[in-house]
């Protein structure tokens, strides 16, 4: 079959952008023809694959998103698919990877009632409407099972066109056998001490991720901790409100933030200590990351994935509602309880070997491919 993928932005380093590659390409390897339209492409296109970088521009993102979709629209009436499959909300998709959550219930419970006025949600909910309402026709790759009852709640969805697919971690996260020499290698490029305490900090979009939570945690480390800790932070954001605050907090010595980059393996099994104290997070396929790398997890329970980490074991997952005092707590008693974070370790990897955690890729062709062809 031909299929088509419509995205509003590719980039290498995206959890939304790498779930599409990883499903298209699983597509691909069964046989299918694979064309992407996009107005953003960046980086490498993979071998077989037409991409589309479709000529849209407009001031504010969804007139581009209305432009996008009629663009689209007339070249698949020109030439035409066998399915169209979109990785973010609009018309038209046979199905669609829900990646975000319910933009309905943000917009009743998070807003003031004057911005159910404006254009911008008028679009947002009319594209949202135009995949889960009723009479659509179609099938939803769900990833998060706490935000069906949402759409379900707004949109009357039929539960026959919900899909519930198992996390998609790829494989190369996983600890290898030579996991220890990895680590070593790394702490001696990145001049880590032996006692030196490393935590990361993995996503884009530093400000949903909560950033500014944790910048405030390692600053009210005690001191004599402080000093052996350093926070390596890694996405495609912009820093400079984070730098400010990273000199105003003064731990410009603990902290370092870098751009978005393959080698995360390597930051995972290099590191003590993941944290990530998110504001809203559908998912977190970070934590699972994590997970099966044997590195522990301090973690808000907000993000969809956190409920992986206590049923492993494998980390301290962080109540609502979210309390600073709490995270700066629990960060200095795991930071200085090594024999804790070997035992969330030990957990993690257990559970990375007996847990499906991988298989959303083949679940995801199967129901887009219709027959599990």
């Amino acid at each position: 079959m031909q299929l088509a993928f419509i995205l509003y932005k590719y980039f290498p380093y995206g959890g939304l952008q790498r779930d599409f590659l990883r499903i298209a390409l699983e597509c691909q390897q069964r046989g299918h023809a694979i064309r992407v339209y996009t107005p953003i492409w960046e980086g490498e296109v993979p071998a077989g694959f037409e991409v589309v970088v479709v000529p849209v521009k407009a001031l504010f993102n969804h007139r581009r998103n209305e432009k996008l979709s009629a663009w689209v629209q007339a070249d698949l009436a020109k030439r035409p698919v066998d399915r169209v499959i979109g990785f973010n909300k609009m018309p038209g998709l046979d199905v669609y990877y829900a990646a975000d959550g319910c933009f309905e219930d943000k917009a009743q419970t998070l807003r003031n009632p004057l911005y159910r006025q404006w254009s911008r949600y008028k679009h947002f909910a009319a594209y949202e409407r135009a995949v889960f309402a009723p009479e659509s026709k179609t099938q939803i790759l769900m990833i998060s099972e706490v935000q069906q009852p949402l759409f379900v709640k707004h949109y009357a969805t039929p539960a026959e066109r919900f899909h519930l697919l198992p996390p998609g971690i790829a494989a190369d996260r996983r600890a290898p056998t030579n996991a220890s020499e990895i680590r070593a290698g790394f702490r001696a490029e990145f001049q880590l001490a032996e006692d030196d305490l490393l935590l990361v900090q993995i996503g884009s979009g530093f400000k949903t991720k909560g950033l500014d939570r944790s910048l405030k945690a390692v600053a009210a480390l005690p001191a004599a901790l402080k000093k052996r800790t350093r926070l390596m932070v890694i996405g495609q954001d912009d820093p400079r409100a984070f730098l400010l605050q990273v000199k105003a907090l003064g731990i410009g010595e603990q902290v370092r933030i870098l751009k978005g980059r393959s080698d995360i393996p390597r930051f995972l099994l290099g590191a003590d200590l993941l944290i990530h104290p998110a504001y809203n997070e559908n998912t977190g396929t970070v934590l699972l990351e994590a997970l099966v790398a044997g590195l522990p997890v301090l973690v808000t329970d907000i993000c969809g994935y956190a409920h992986y980490i206590s049923e492993a074991d494998a980390g301290c997952v962080l109540p609502s509602p979210f309390a600073q005092t709490q995270l700066s707590a629990q960060l200095a008693k795991l930071l200085d309880d090594p024999d804790q974070r070997a035992h969330w370790s030990r957990h993690g990897l257990a559970f990375a070997a007996s847990a499906d955690l991988y298989s959303m890729p083949q679940r995801a062709a199967d129901v887009i491919l219709g027959d599990g062809a």
